[in-house]
């Protein structure tokens, strides 16, 4: 991969001016602040309702670029990497452990390893970096975590055999009776997402456990590996309460209700103003047009407009913004932090990536092709949910819509491992069939 910064070096170092050791220092800084802010970026991306995957993997090859400029400067990129840990941060840990892993010096790795088991901010980055590398290459650091004596250290190696999607043995049902909380819920998913159906008896004892992100990842993986009514219990509790995990909850629950029940609940959460937002949800996620005339008029309601436009998407297909479906945002209308000092509001604009849409310009649009889609049956951007055309909307999809595929996907195909929507783009794109562009 070319690297345009090291490449130039050799055009400017008869600068008089420019010392070559002042220019080689400055493109290496340049590498290893733009691998760190761009792992921020994807670190976001991989959620965003406007993200397909071709942008995910564009945005993952320059991350690697930056990574091979880093690579390239050999001690003197590693010496500014290991500077930035100061900082703690999960961009500079990520980049930090990347290379570490990837060049084998024990003492870089010692240094990682250290720094995670002492720091829990530390977690989210080397564990993205062990699942950037190839899973042959990131194997052996794997297996040290798992048999770390950390829980901490333990917890990596379960969330990066998951990523990579491959079994981690005994160490995942041991892991899932650990005294960590932390350990015991990240091990709880990757069985769901490993479609280990044999852990299904150690799921279950789960659901009562006194921490509710234990709980919430026991019922939701059992959910996603049986039709299972104590966990569905366990699933819609924590969907209508104020847990940090009920959309999650929500959107796994209404995939595997009967769709007559699933539509009465979003129903029943509709009458309540506080799960408003959750029941807009749950109509995309179920896919029945029937609620697309209810879609419509929250539309007019400027909280809930921007989510009930991408439900109707979810549903129809349409890209309102391509299709000329939306509008601008209503005058006087401010979301998020603002740069008033008294303003307490310091919650993102969960919505600021979806368009606004045009109730009467997707009124007139309704009326037109409404006919051409059938009440009682699921759809899903436009066509009846097949696998064929799941596998299909993971190549073309955005990044919620695919991860709403991958969820479809693996409920009709037992014993599949739940496909992994925040994977490196071009590893992605390689598993789907995709030349790389």
């Amino acid at each position: 991969m070319a690297i345009r910064g090291i490449e130039s070096l050799d055009s400017t170092s008869n600068d008089p001016d420019k010392p070559v050791s002042l220019i080689v220092d400055h493109v290496v800084t340049q590498h290893a602040e733009g691998a760190s802010f761009l792992w921020l970026l994807r670190d976001g991306a991989v959620f965003r309702p406007d993200y397909s995957l071709v942008d995910l993997a564009k945005l993952d090859n320059r991350l690697e670029a930056h990574l091979d400029g880093l690579r390239i400067a050999g001690e003197a990129g590693w010496n500014l990497v290991q500077e930035s840990l100061f900082f703690s941060e999960s961009g500079e840990l990520f980049v930090a452990a990347e290379l570490s892993f990837e060049s084998g010096a024990q003492k870089r790795i010692d240094a990682v390893s250290k720094m995670a088991a002492n720091n829990p901010e530390a977690t989210r980055g080397i564990v993205s970096a062990l699942g950037w590398l190839p899973y042959e290459q990131a194997r052996p650091y794997i297996q040290d975590f798992l048999a770390s004596s950390s829980p901490r250290l333990r917890h990596i190696g379960v969330a990066a055999s998951a990523i990579h999607r491959q079994y981690p043995g005994a160490f995942l049902p041991d892991a899932m009776s650990d005294n960590d909380p932390l350990l015991r819920a990240r091990a709880f998913r990757a069985a769901g997402e490993l479609a280990r159906t044999e852990l299904l008896p150690k799921l279950q004892s789960g659901f009562a456990d006194p921490d509710q992100n234990v709980r919430f990842a026991a019922a939701w993986s059992a959910t996603l590996l049986s039709v299972n009514l104590h966990s569905l219990t366990v699933l819609r509790a924590i969907a209508a309460s104020p847990d940090p995990n009920s959309a999650k909850a929500l959107q796994l629950t209404v995939r595997r209700m009967d769709l007559a029940a699933a539509k009465a609940w979003q129903a029943s959460l509709s009458k309540q103003k506080v799960n408003l937002r959750l029941a807009i949800i749950a109509a995309g996620a179920i896919g029945d047009p029937d609620g697309v005339p209810w879609l419509k008029k929250q539309m007019n309601l400027s909280p809930m407009a921007r989510v009930a436009g991408e439900a109707f998407t979810m549903i129809t297909g349409i890209d309102l913004a391509y299709q000329d479906l939306e509008k601008r945002a209503p005058e006087g209308f401010e979301a998020g932090p603002t740069e008033n000092p008294e303003d307490e509001n310091v919650e993102m604009d969960t919505d600021e990536n979806l368009p606004w849409p045009d109730p009467v310009s997707i009124q007139k649009w309704w009326s037109n092709n409404q006919s051409q889609f059938q009440k009682g049956t699921r759809y899903l951007l436009g066509k009846p949910i097949t696998i064929e055309w799941l596998q299909e909307v993971l190549r073309i999809g955005r990044q919620r819509q695919r991860a709403a595929a991958a969820l479809e996907l693996a409920i009709r195909q037992p014993g599949q491992p739940l496909f992994e929507v925040r994977a490196p783009g071009f590893r992605q794109q390689a598993l789907l069939g995709l030349s790389s562009r």
